[in-house]
């Protein structure tokens, strides 16, 4: 005749899992601070604003334009758009504005769904403003590359949202130890991702700026590591706790990049 399991049984089963999972758990005395309360997931608000203001300068060029479908070109160039010329004899303000406006109606759609796939995600990791100060410099970066490499007008987000593809996959590539398999499939999900939407815009040149999406993907990266948290886990408590640390000099390092892509836009000659 054989005992049922009792209470005890199913909560040592349950700690020799853990174990085996996480690590034996140390002995803690009695002075070992009680783990700190866990965060709530924040809202994306920023992804959320800035898809609203994508949106709303699309309406936008499209009233002008009297077309829903495709804005001309002219009204895209009067609302900011990057024309190189133009950049040349100072409105250096285009490398930022063109990055919410968009061609037509698929490429907004594109863009859009793009944003609200890697945005709340990248967001939720960064923190709103660091992942704000992403965004923005990643889509400058995108825009000084095509000013460079491309002498046709640009718009869109393509160069921002890939940076967010870099700053991303670099907080999984830097955090890859901790996260276990989980991390480096991300990576290798996101490189994948990066490689292949770059093969199809070399493959449809003339439709798509490349050089754009590359360097926005480039100032991700760049930037991301100044910015992305770095985990740790803190075995005092069980199951462990996952702290984010962002590094002391980031902002510095921030601060000092977007210094250098100001020195850039004036030393480089365009296309």
């Amino acid at each position: 005749m054989t005992r049922p399991p009792d209470e005890s049984d199913e909560i040592e089963a349950f700690l020799r899992r853990a174990e085996r999972e996480f690590g034996r758990r140390p002995d803690l005395e009695e002075n070992t601070p009680p783990p700190p309360p866990r965060p709530a997931i924040p809202r994306p608000v920023v992804t959320y604003s800035l898809l609203w203001i994508i949106g709303i300068v699309y309406l936008l060029s499209c009233v002008l334009s009297g077309s829903f479908f495709q804005p001309t070109l002219s009204v895209l160039v009067v609302l900011g758009a990057k024309v190189n010329e133009r950049i040349a004899a100072g409105e250096v303000w285009r490398l930022l504005t063109a990055t919410v406006l968009h061609a037509n109606l698929i490429h907004i759609f594109f863009n859009g769904y793009a944003l609200s796939v890697l945005g709340p995600e990248t967001e939720r990791f960064y923190g709103h403003v660091r992942f704000l100060v992403l965004y923005l410099l990643s889509g400058v970066g995108g825009s000084i590359a095509s000013y460079a490499l491309s002498s046709a007008p640009a718009v869109g987000a393509s160069g921002a949202i890939f940076g967010l593809i870099g700053g991303l996959g670099m907080f999984y590539y830097l955090n890859r130890q901790v996260l276990g398999q989980f991390g480096q499939d991300q990576v290798r999900g996101i490189v994948a991702i990066a490689v292949i939407n770059l093969l199809i815009g070399f493959a449809a040149q003339g439709v798509i700026d490349n050089w754009g999406h590359l360097g926005g993907l480039v100032s991700g990266v760049v930037v991301s590591l100044a910015l992305s948290p770095r985990l740790t886990i803190d075995s005092r408590f069980f199951p462990p706790l996952l702290i984010r640390r962002f590094p002391r000099q980031g902002w510095l390092w921030v601060t000092a990049f977007t210094l250098g892509m100001m020195v850039l836009v004036r030393l480089v000659q365009p296309a």
